[in-house]
């Protein structure tokens, strides 16, 4: 498999990275032992707060979307990591029984000013629901090696 370096990117590409349905007994796995905050771990206190039912801890959400961002891009890819995360925004509610879909768009590709062999790819994440509601949006730089030519 050929490795996606600095140079493969460029503004305005579209990667689709996949989908990923939620069940309740993950979303309350995931919740007892991250979140444990009533509306993600008790079904009848879900269903008198504001959610009106059970709903995925948002880090719970945040962690599928990094799963399907490894399995359907940084996997392939020349990827040192990231500097962390400019924006992250927990839009809609996701429930069991959800299936989202994760799209990864680029926004911006730079060379590192400080260490050429490799540069910065600004990323716009979105995780829509199945009836095409967007539930997470993510901008984020990743940190890309630039092809070692010879």
């Amino acid at each position: 498999m050929t490795l996606l370096h600095l140079d493969d990117f460029e503004a305005g590409q579209v990667f689709e990275l996949g989908q990923y349905s939620f069940t309740q007994d993950e979303i309350l796995t995931f919740a007892t032992e991250f979140d444990p905050q009533p509306f993600h771990i008790d079904e009848a206190a879900a269903a008198q707060s504001n959610y009106g039912g059970l709903i995925a801890s948002g880090w719970h959400t945040g962690s599928v979307f990094m799963r399907l961002l490894v399995n359907g891009l940084l996997h392939r890819c020349a990827s040192m990591g990231s500097p962390g995360v400019d924006e992250l925004r927990w839009l809609a509610p996701v429930r069991p029984g959800d299936t989202l879909t994760a799209r990864l768009e680029i926004e911006d590709v730079r060379t590192s000013k400080s260490k050429p062999d490799r540069g910065f790819v600004t990323t716009r994440a979105v995780l829509t629901n199945q009836v095409n509601i967007d539930v997470l949006t993510l901008r984020a730089p990743l940190m890309i090696q630039r092809q070692v030519t010879t």
